[in-house]
């Protein structure tokens, strides 16, 4: 498979490539910083520099074609004010989504947070973060033309990764180390049977691939 994967030096993101490169997929990262590249070539991804702040659709979409998914994993990031949780968190999530569509990439998993709502209230830099990814969801679960999966894993953290989550529509809050997120979206990747479902993920004592196929219907 071929997969690009929007903020492809993030935590989670090198994670994920690593895992696809480990078995032969073709990973894909867009990153804003070309200084990034060699950490992407390191996790054995192809490093694409784009900044999906100023990109257009037809740029996004030049990289998207011919993959077989998107994954959007991008994130303004925990230091970045209110103003880059709209630029980046949702209108960069909604531009990834239109060039998807535009590139014919059905296939398209986003990696959001737990407790995301367009009405959460408050004025804090969380509040407005809660609100921008709930506002880049609900645009993506609009979609008809986009096979989706949203995962809302709980509270990142990075000790090693155990294999085993629970992953259910509403979880409850909890820890989540970001080796088990990465391995759950390559298991949400594997299982088409996942798309048009919102799932929540904190540890649990179910291997994922187990987890992955129980949601799924398997």
């Amino acid at each position: 498979m071929r997969i690009v994967i929007a903020g492809g030096h993030g935590q989670i993101a090198l994670r994920l490539e690593r895992l696809l490169a480990a078995r032969g997929d073709e990973a894909v990262g867009i990153i804003r910083n070309p200084q990034q590249s060699q950490d992407l070539a390191d996790a054995g991804a192809e490093p694409v520099v784009l900044d999906l702040e100023s990109a257009t659709v037809e740029q996004t979409a030049q990289v998207l074609r011919g993959a077989d998914a998107a994954v959007f994993a991008a994130g303004a990031g925990p230091n970045s004010g209110t103003a880059r949780k709209d630029t980046v968190d949702r209108d960069a999530a909604v531009l990834f989504a239109d060039a998807a569509e535009a590139a014919g990439v059905r296939r398209y998993l986003v990696v959001s947070s737990m407790g995301a709502d367009p009405d959460h209230p408050g004025d804090e830099v969380f509040d407005v973060y809660l609100r921008a990814k709930g506002a880049a969801d609900a645009a993506v679960r609009s979609r008809t033309a986009l096979d989706w999966t949203i995962l809302r894993p709980g509270m990142l953290t990075n000790d090693a990764g155990t294999g085993q989550v629970l992953l259910a529509a509403s979880t409850g809050r909890g820890p989540i180390p970001r080796d088990d997120v990465a391995a759950t979206l390559l298991e949400l990747l594997d299982t088409p049977a996942t798309a048009g479902l919102t799932l929540e993920a904190i540890s649990g004592n179910v291997p994922v691939t187990v987890a992955v196929k129980d949601v799924a219907g398997n």
